[in-house]
């Protein structure tokens, strides 16, 4: 495969600033769940996208922790330091007009060994657009940029345009994953990740981010009707949460509450199963989990 690039790419920054959406653009599917609050993402995933000259593998990772110390922000943060040893190029993502403490932090870890591409994410927000220039020189100074690039990581455009930027950067090399791969992350892994968004985005501020999911059974029914098309996945998971006060609030009145994040994780499961899904939730606690060694490596973040 003469003339075919391959590399594995980090995207990296502070909390929130939009990582997972830029991934889920770039690999063309919801690969990273998103949601409002930080330590959404806290695994890091691969995402991969094949186009006719290029793979490349986007290495999703979560958001560099500076505040709520625990066991769980120290291996997140181990996760984005063991993550950009061994990548081929960098994405560095911050917002427009902003550069924080939490910034700051990341840009302490950027490899010099390394082409880093600064991506300016969510330019269209910004009012006075004469405003973007003196910014995007002023991040120009921090470090030695491959390039910089202003985006909105909505718009399947400016994603098109990131990867042009991308490909020159990566090593001539066959491709790691088949063709129509896209993340290296199982469907049982990827169920626990969506249940997980849904309950973040559906409880709003009342439920803390001290939330995990594990998936108690995955199972694939054969289809009856024709052997190309998948049978009914069967999963039922459990949601852990810390304090026996936060139960009611993710119950709702009479189940509701809970009801809707398993009706919505379900939907969203489907669509990117392919398949149809029967799916069942329950509601545990464990307190303490977040700064118990044992317990973050049951919940697959050890």
């Amino acid at each position: 495969m003469s003339g075919f690039r391959t590399g594995l790419i980090a995207v990296v920054g502070r909390p929130n600033v939009g990582k997972s959406t830029l991934v889920n653009q770039l690999v063309g599917a919801k690969i990273s769940i998103t949601s409002s609050k930080p330590q959404t993402t806290r695994d890091r995933i691969l995402g991969v996208r094949t186009l006719a000259d290029a793979q490349f593998v986007f290495a999703d990772t979560p958001g560099f922790q500076t505040r709520h110390r625990s066991a769980l922000n120290a291996a997140m943060n181990r996760t984005v330091t063991d993550t950009l040893a061994d990548m081929d190029a960098v994405v560095w993502l911050v917002e427009a007009l902003k550069f924080t403490e939490a910034d700051q932090q990341v840009l302490r870890l950027l490899p010099k060994t390394r082409p880093v591409i600064l991506v300016v994410n969510k330019v269209d927000q910004v009012e006075d657009k004469a405003k973007l220039l003196p910014f995007l020189q002023s991040m120009g100074e921090q470090f030695p940029f491959a390039a910089i690039v202003p985006v909105s990581a909505l718009k399947p455009e400016d994603g098109d345009y990131l990867l042009e930027v991308l490909k020159p950067l990566l090593p001539e090399a066959a491709p790691m994953y088949e063709e129509e791969a896209i993340t290296d992350r199982s469907e049982r892994f990827l169920a626990a990740e969506i249940l997980r968004e849904k309950v973040f985005r559906l409880t709003g501020d009342e439920i803390p981010y001290a939330v995990a999911v594990t998936i108690d059974k995955f199972e694939e029914e054969p289809s009856h009707k024709d052997e190309t098309e998948r049978g009914l996945v069967r999963i039922e998971a459990t949601i852990w949460i810390e304090r026996e006060g936060h139960k009611p609030i993710l119950l709702g009145k009479k189940g509701e509450k809970l009801k809707r994040i398993a009706t919505e994780a379900r939907q969203d499961m489907e669509r990117l199963f392919g398949a149809k899904v029967f799916l069942n939730c329950w509601v545990k606690v464990k307190g303490g989990w977040t700064d118990n060694i044992g317990l973050l490596k049951r919940f697959g973040y050890g």
